[in-house]
């Protein structure tokens, strides 16, 4: 695959950084940078939900705003243990 010249400007410390890790792991700090963008695109890619046009889920989406510091998940699990009479998990262990 043909490659193109990027410049990247960085901390001084983080490029010491970068270098280390390529070099502990034999590759280039290039190969690693390539590797890195790769990854975050394909796990985007998979929380990526498909919302149906015109669906109900579509109408609701982006009206609720979540309680800072917690998930999607968290809420889902808070409802489903008042449902079903479970303890709740601690802050951060779920």
């Amino acid at each position: 695959m043909p490659k193109t010249k990027l410049t990247l400007t960085v901390e001084p410390e983080v490029l010491k950084k970068a270098k280390q890790y390529a070099r502990k792991h034999k590759t280039s700090v290039s190969a690693m940078f390539s590797r890195v963008v790769r990854a975050l695109a394909v796990r985007e890619n998979e929380r990526a939900v498909h919302v149906p046009r015109g669906s109900a889920l579509e109408k609701l989406s982006g009206i609720i705003t979540l309680p800072e510091g917690k998930t999607d998940d968290d809420l889902i699990y808070e409802v489903l243990a008042e449902k079903y009479g479970l303890e709740e998990v601690p802050k951060g262990a779920s």
